[in-house]
């Protein structure tokens, strides 16, 4: 689990100290100059209660525009990498009903669709991962309440009264502390509502990409012919281009209607000329990543995560121009021989895991793992020298 030092996260470690042995991960943003003090202090009381703590310090974040959104990221990710590490299935998250009414507000200020308003799932399926959160029909206050009855004492975070930031400014409009008033309640039973809408719309596109998409392991799709709904083709874009959020709805409603070549989200749509009817959908190569450091867990492009090791000053990044020289490792299109990712030690070419360059036996073993899946779209098996 998450834990804060904050009354929320503790109540959820007190309450799943009752069911086992959680293993709870404090992040020190590093912001404050008492906040690896905070963080040790955190992980006092949960010993207290009976529950293992780890910090996780995250370093490089300075404060300026955005800080908020991306202390956010650089929390999610310590959080996610240290719960892979160790092997766990589940992260659990101590939101309640009160965050998931300024969520909605906060959407709503963003004019935010109804996928949008349902806000927070209590549970998100990530690569490898779930993120759990029991509490988020639960009130602070009871929350509260708990740790009172239970003799346990919480820090209060100064950012969470910082006007600067929307969530508080929108906390103070809401002025319910303890979770349990008509507006919270209201905003919260919204969110529900459009939850299961959410999930019922997900389902029926997870229907059609199914039998519209034959997503390949190489990181492209191809598309029948004819029109699809909207969401469907911005779900599959999303995937193919590794985005972490949907393209314009209008852009996409345009091309759904009548798919034809075009570029849109990081994704060139193109006809798929001999791998059949309708069209090939591949990376822009313009807009992939650059070059990253390989090595196990190691990541490219949002969209493929090495399973395996490499040795010292390996990088990943993409095939490009040294594709001409590929041709005869495979039969991809030439769109999608420049996308794949590639290995190259001191600048020098080392291997292309999908097309088994130089052979099977020196390729690490790399997966297309894009940041969003596509559900229900079936994943076809590897070509020729996987």
């Amino acid at each position: 689990m998450a834990v804060s030092g904050g009354a929320d996260s503790l109540a959820l470690a007190f309450l799943l100290a009752r069911w086992g042995s959680p293993l709870a991960f404090v992040v020190d943003h590093g912001l404050r100059g008492d906040s690896a003090a905070e963080a040790a202090a955190a992980c006092g009381t949960l010993a207290r209660i009976g529950v293992a703590g780890r910090v996780l310090a995250v370093r490089g974040l300075r404060r300026g525009p955005g800080l908020a959104a991306r202390a956010r990221a650089a929390r999610y990710e310590a959080l996610i990498g240290a719960a892979r590490a160790e092997g766990l299935a589940d992260l659990l998250l101590g939101h309640h009903v009160r965050d998931q009414a300024e969520t909605v507000l906060m959407r709503r200020r963003a004019h935010s669709g109804a996928a949008g308003l349902a806000a927070m799932a209590a549970i998100s399926e990530l690569n490898f991962l779930r993120l759990v959160r029991p509490l988020l029909g639960l009130p602070p206050g009871r929350l509260r309440a708990t740790l009172v009855a239970a003799g346990i004492g919480w820090a209060e975070d100064p950012s969470n009264d910082d006007q600067a930031t929307l969530r508080a400014r929108l906390r103070r409009e809401l002025d319910d502390p303890d979770g349990d008033g008509p507006e919270t309640d209201a905003l919260a039973a919204e969110a529900v509502r459009l939850g299961m809408a959410r999930a019922q719309a997900e389902r029926g596109v997870a229907e059609i990409l199914a039998e519209r998409a034959m997503i390949r392991p190489e990181g492209f799709a191809v598309l029948s012919p004819g029109s699809l709904p909207a969401a469907a083709l911005a779900a599959l874009i999303r995937t193919i281009g590794g985005a972490a959020y949907p393209v314009s709805s209008a852009s996409v409603a345009r091309l759904a209607a009548a798919p034809r070549p075009a570029v849109l989200g990081g994704v060139r749509l193109l006809d798929a000329g001999r791998l059949g009817p309708g069209l090939l959908v591949v990376r822009e190569a313009s807009q992939m990543q650059g070059e990253v450091a390989a090595g196990r867990d190691a990541v490219w492009d949002r969209r493929f995560r090495m399973m395996a090791g490499a040795p010292p000053d390996t990088t990943i990044g993409a095939l490009g121009p040294d594709a001409a020289s590929l041709r005869e490792f495979s039969d991809l299109p030439a769109a999608v021989l420049v996308t794949l990712p590639a290995l190259r030690v001191h600048g020098l070419l080392a291997a292309v895991p999908h097309i088994g360059y130089p052979g099977p036996e020196f390729c690490a073993r790399m997966v297309f793992s894009p940041a969003s899946n596509a559900a229900g779209a079936p994943f076809l098996p590897p070509s020729r020298g996987m």
